[in-house]
Parts: structure tokens; sequence; C-alpha cells
């Protein structure tokens, strides 16, 4: 049988360490990393990865996209996917930065606790997300608005940025989100009390929530962070908190809890690629589908 051959690709200096120990780990059996890989590139890069095997042994041929730019990322997939000709079909997997598979894992377990301790469900829920512009806040905010929430995004420095983020998402995937300006803390007070979700993917050490804000906030139902280094996103939320009662009734979901489905999706989703009979073409959305599965 052929060997499990996967191609990494990354835009930046570096091919991220965590990724390709992670594909190690799931069983392939060469981890080749290309780094500033730009766009054009992606098609000659992926029909010298596929016309190198015959038919029979392309499926064992992987290609893994990276980075830290979720757009670039979703354009790279269309470009690889424009590359792929019958019968020579290869696997596909963006994740950059880890932000599908953390955006699927954070959304996944908010959506399990929803249900299971306030008997509701995503669909027509009030999510505000924190770090909309980094890469997890706009993937977990695609994945939350695809699945019928009222996704709000909140900008830090002022509205602009999350309103072409916001018109992003509408021309991509069809989806309506709304923006609003958090650039004081009032304001990120103010978007907080209004909200019944609240999604914290801001920067590592940044604390964007007080527990004085949380308790103020008494129409929130869960809230959750991804950020693992102190101080933490949200006061009073701990690393494997999940499910926490917080002051005001809300629950809240540590950035430790979420990383262990993160961690399961990323590692599964590479599996599946490396056990398929067929080519597939994975994203945030076959991620959230498999972190639904692993809470």
């Amino acid at each position: 049988m052929a060997k499990l051959v996967l191609h990494m690709l990354s835009p930046l200096k570096h091919m991220s360490p965590f990724d390709v120990n992670m594909a190690l780990d799931a069983g392939y059996d060469s981890v080749t990393p290309y780094i500033n890989v730009t766009l054009d590139e992606v098609k000659p890069l992926v029909q010298d990865a596929m016309f190198s095997r015959s038919p029979r042994d392309a499926v064992r041929t992987a290609m893994f996209i990276g980075g830290k730019d979720a757009i670039l990322a979703l354009d790279m997939i269309d470009k690889a996917r424009s590359a792929l000709l019958k019968p020579f079909e290869i696997s596909i997997f963006a994740d950059p930065v880890g932000s599908f598979t953390t955006a699927a894992a954070m959304v996944a377990c908010v959506e399990k606790l929803l249900k299971e301790k306030k008997h509701r469900n995503l669909s027509g829920t009030k999510i505000i997300v924190y770090g909309a512009t980094g890469v997890v806040g706009f993937s977990s905010a695609v994945i939350a608005a695809l699945e019928g929430a009222k996704v709000t995004l909140a900008g830090y420095d002022g509205p602009n940025r999350v309103e072409k983020a916001a018109g992003e998402i509408k021309k991509r995937f069809g989806a309506s989100v709304d923006f609003c300006d958090a650039s004081t803390h009032e304001k990120v007070l103010a978007a907080l009390v209004a909200s019944e979700i609240a999604l914290c993917a801001g920067r590592a050490g940044v604390q964007i929530l007080s527990a004085d804000d949380v308790k103020k906030a008494t129409g929130l139902l869960v809230c959750a962070d991804v950020n693992a280094v102190p101080p933490y996103g949200i006061e009073g939320v701990d690393l494997h908190d999940n499910g926490k009662e917080l002051p005001g009734g809300s629950l809240g979901i540590g950035a430790l809890a979420i990383g262990n489905v993160k961690y399961q999706t990323e590692s599964r989703l590479f599996k599946k690629m490396a056990t398929s009979d067929t080519a597939l073409c994975l994203d945030f959305r076959d991620a959230f589908k498999l972190a639904r599965e692993l809470v």
C-alpha cells in the first residue's frame, strides 16, 4: 500500500509545529511543509502532488492549509479544489492557526450547555463575539450564524473592521450578522447586556469581561473564552471550567475545556482524511459537525 503523504501549505514564514505534530500522530508517513506560499502557487502545488501518484493512490495524498488568515485559507481551498481532476483527486483540509477547529469546539461546547442547562438552541439566540476580526472570532461567528443565531461582531477598535467582516460573511456564506462599536468599556458592557451568549476570542493575556460585567448581564446564558494566557478573557472563568455558574446566573466555559474538544477535532479530521476511500475537502463546517459529536 502506498504511503500516506501530507503536504502542508502556509503563507507565513513557518508552518505551525502544532499542526505538524498532529498530522504525524494521526498516522501520516510523510509530512512536508511549504512556507511563504502565495495564492497563485496553490494550484500548481496541488497538481504536482496529484499527478505524481496513480489514481489508486491519489486518495492517500492530502493537502493541509495553515496560516493565520481565515479568508486567505478559504481562498486557498477554492484554488486547491479548482486544481483537482478525476480520477487523481486528493484530500484538502484547512485550519489556519487552528481557528476552524477551535471555533467549532467553542460553539459546540456552548451549544451543548445551552441545550442541557438552559433548554435553548443556537437558532434565534443573541450572540456577541469579542475578538471578532481574529481568525477564531470570525470563524465562530460564521458557524453560529449558519446555525441561525443572531450574531453581532464587536469591534474593539471601532466599527469599521467588524463592518467589513460582516460584509465578508454575507458575501461568502449568505449569513447576515450585525456589528457594533466596542471601543470603550461602556460599549463592551452595553453589547454584553444585550446578548444571551458571549464568545470571547480576543488576544492572549487580555481580559475582555470583568466579573462585574458578567454579573450585570442578567440575560446572559453562556459565556466562553479561548484565551489560555492569564489574565483570561473572562474574569472568573478558569481554564477547565465547563458549565461553572457565574454571578448573574450565566454558565462559563474555559479555554482548556474548549481546547480538549479542539484537539480531538483536529486529530480526527486528519485521521478521517488518512482513512477515507474518497478524497475529502474539510473546513470549519466539517470541524463543527465533528465537534458536536465529541462534546
